[in-house]
């Protein structure tokens, strides 16, 4: 008994309302300025609102079905990228159909679009990221900066920062793992309305994306 009280009284001290207020209010800025990024990026890239704000709601899905893919198969960047950028041409290729029937079109002949993320995609990925890692604790958002938006080695990590190379791997593990929930917190905001305390029915098709088992597809 006295022991379970000696470890009970060594849990982590609860953040006060206030505290916990003013880092809920931090995140959700950083969370509504990455998407402001990359609608600014989508409406350069198709030079119309509503259609960049099409893309991004289902970028927003299919990154929120997919994220579990975050955790071990590519890195955070590499993997948003290829979300966002398969959402883009997926999106160009149910344009060049629907125009090729009205103009009598056969979709064989239709060009093939490149999957890979362009240089201005990838800077808008990488400002996206760069809004989140600081809603992170810094020891997180330090480890996944470097490591997989830098590209810095491990081992050249593990020195600089004076730990071993299995402590860094933990670190940037759990880092993705936080950054994933931060992705999903960017993946549930309704792209008219901010996040989902409104009722229109793009919010609800999120909610009903939220909902669905990840299968990776």
């Amino acid at each position: 008994m006295v022991k379970e009280r000696s470890r009970s009284n060594r849990q982590k001290p609860v953040k006060s309302p206030a505290a916990a207020q003013t880092s809920d209010a931090a995140v959700r800025r950083a969370l509504v300025e990455a998407r402001e990024e990359l609608l600014h990026f989508l409406v350069a890239r198709f030079r119309n609102r509503d259609e960049a704000e099409d893309v991004l709601q289902a970028f927003a899905i299919r990154a929120l079905q997919n994220a579990a893919q975050l955790r071990d198969v590519v890195t955070v960047r590499g993997w948003l990228g290829k979300v966002l950028a398969s959402t883009i041409v997926d999106h160009l290729r149910k344009e060049a159909r629907r125009r090729g029937k009205e103009v009598g079109t056969d979709p064989e002949t239709l060009p093939e679009l490149a999957t890979e993320p362009d240089p201005e995609l990838d800077a808008a990925v990488c400002n996206c990221l760069y809004r989140l890692l600081p809603t992170l604790k810094s020891e997180y958002a330090e480890i996944v900066w470097r490591a997989d938006i830098l590209g810095e080695p491990r081992d050249r990590l593990a020195a600089s920062l004076g730990t071993s190379l299995s402590n860094v791997n933990v670190r940037l593990h759990r880092g993705r793992q936080a950054l994933r929930k931060r992705l999903e917190e960017m993946c549930i905001t309704c792209p008219i309305h901010g996040f989902l305390d409104c009722h229109c029915e793009k919010a609800s098709q999120l909610r009903s994306a939220r909902a669905l088992p990840a299968d990776g597809n």
